[in-house]
């Protein structure tokens, strides 16, 4: 079993860009449903992660074309999952964070839409585990399908954040990957996005899959035409959110 196998709770000491941290937090975030935005949001947190401590933005989906043309970082340099494939047993954290692409100070490891395909999961454990030990904070963009199928990596998140648009087939979604979520396996919240076209609240959302609200955020109207024009906005609504939410998690980690 690899050291990322299983869940490690721990206390965060936010440590700053230039210290050095024992082990990196990790969060992961999951969309309730498809279009929920969570790959927006995991992407706007770990950029405000990263103006704090080294930060990597890991995706981990396997539909994925690549977290990198979200960022619009599809022609930038450096490596992604496909050029670690050889990638096992004990790995150098620094050398793969001084390899990735970078997304002002964040560093991406994406998958790659010229090259599809999951990485072995031997390989993400061992990699995931280096920058773990180098980087002060990961931000995992996780397969909702591997959550359901318990093949993902929430055991190994300090906490998982669920990006539920308030709607019933957020409901159906997050009750089909819950049984692994939530404690003992892994602290998990819900961040209701967007209003609420049904009626459907976040308590009643909440009680309906027994997962806590970390906050609700309002929907963001400028973001679909920024992503369009090349990227997840650094201000604005979402870059705002993102802020919240690391508040959020800080308080409620420490």
């Amino acid at each position: 079993m690899t050291p990322l196998a299983g869940a490690r709770p721990v206390h965060p000491t936010w440590p700053s860009v230039a210290s050095t941290p024992q082990r990196a937090l990790v969060v992961g975030v999951v969309g309730g449903r498809g279009g929920a935005g969570a790959s927006t949001l995991a992407a706007a947190v770990a950029r405000h992660l990263a103006r704090r401590t080294a930060t990597a933005l890991v995706d981990l989906d396997r539909a994925s074309a690549g977290i990198d043309v979200l960022l619009g970082l599809e022609a930038a340099d450096g490596v992604r999952w496909p050029d670690l494939a050889d990638a096992r047993g004990e790995v150098s954290g620094a050398d793969v964070l001084a390899l990735l692409p970078r997304w002002g100070a964040c560093a991406v490891l994406s998958a790659d839409r010229a090259r599809p395909g999951a990485p072995e999961p031997a390989v993400v454990a061992d990699v995931l585990h280096a920058l773990t030990a180098e980087a002060g904070a990961l931000v995992l963009d996780l397969d909702r399908a591997a959550v359901v199928a318990g093949e993902s990596l929430v055991g190994a998140c300090d906490a998982v954040l669920v990006v539920t648009p308030p709607d019933l087939r957020t409901v159906a979604g997050v009750l089909a990957m819950r049984p692994h979520l939530g404690p003992p396996v892994v602290p998990t919240w819900l961040l209701v996005r967007g209003p609420a076209p049904g009626g459907l609240g976040a308590a009643e959302l909440s009680a309906a899959v027994d997962l806590p609200v970390l906050m609700s955020l309002p929907a963001d109207r400028g973001l679909v035409p920024a992503l369009e024009r090349g990227g997840v906005p650094d201000a604005g609504r979402t870059a705002r959110y993102a802020a919240r939410v690391v508040a959020a998690l800080h308080r409620t980690l420490t």
